[in-house]
Order: C-alpha cells, then structure tokens, then sequence
C-alpha cells in the first residue's frame, strides 16, 4: 500500500479530480444559456467534492476531516441529481462512464470516510 504523504496521494482525491475534468468537459456541451444555470451549478458542485477532501484532509482533527468529506459526499450527491436534471433535458447524452466514475468516486470516498470514522483495534 502507497504512504499518503498529502491529499493527492489519496485516490478518492484523484477520483474527484478525474469528475472534475469530466464535468468540464462534458457540460462544454450544454446550452449557452444555462451558462450561469445548470452548467455553473454542476462545475461548482464537481470542484467541491476534491476541494473539500483536501481541505478535510489538511485539518488537524479526526472529526474536522470527517466533516469535510460527508460536505465532499454531499456535493457528490448533487452533482448525481444535476446530471440526472441535464439528462432528463437533453443537455447531455446519457452517459455511463460519467456515471460509473461518479459511483466508483462514492464508493472510494465512502470507505474512506468509514475506516476514519470507525473505532481503531
């Protein structure tokens, strides 16, 4: 297993970069007019999920890196309900590796949340 020397040894951070860019990318495509809409709202909530796992993880308590990575699952979690919105209108395709690499992100990020949170041997 790799040391995690800073945030960016963490895989759940690089996950959320890789949906970042994703994102970018993807609402390239979406209507001039949802610029400040719908487009704005999925970028800022897909560069919250990495920036919340490295704010959390330069905290100097347990409980504060914690707290920012359920606020890092939460902008996940938005972002899932924004793409779903997107898609439902026809401002993307329906897409399932956008959507597999926002699961796999959850996954990764949700157990890392649980091996903090749960109680050491």
């Amino acid at each position: 297993m790799a040391e995690i020397r800073t945030f960016r040894d963490l895989i759940a951070w690089q996950k959320a970069m890789q949906l970042a860019r994703c994102i970018y990318q993807a609402t390239r495509c979406m209507p001039p007019e949802e610029l400040y809409g719908l487009t704005s709202q999925m970028r800022r909530s897909a560069v919250s999920v990495p920036c919340n796992i490295a704010e959390g993880y330069a905290r100097q308590r347990q409980a504060d890196y914690i707290r920012f990575l359920r606020v890092a699952r939460g902008s996940l979690y938005e972002l899932d309900t924004q793409i779903e919105l997107a898609t439902e209108l026809n401002y993307l395709d329906d897409d399932r590796e956008l959507t597999d690499l926002l699961r796999e992100t959850d996954r990764i990020l949700q157990g890392l949340i649980r091996s903090l949170a749960s109680p050491s041997i």
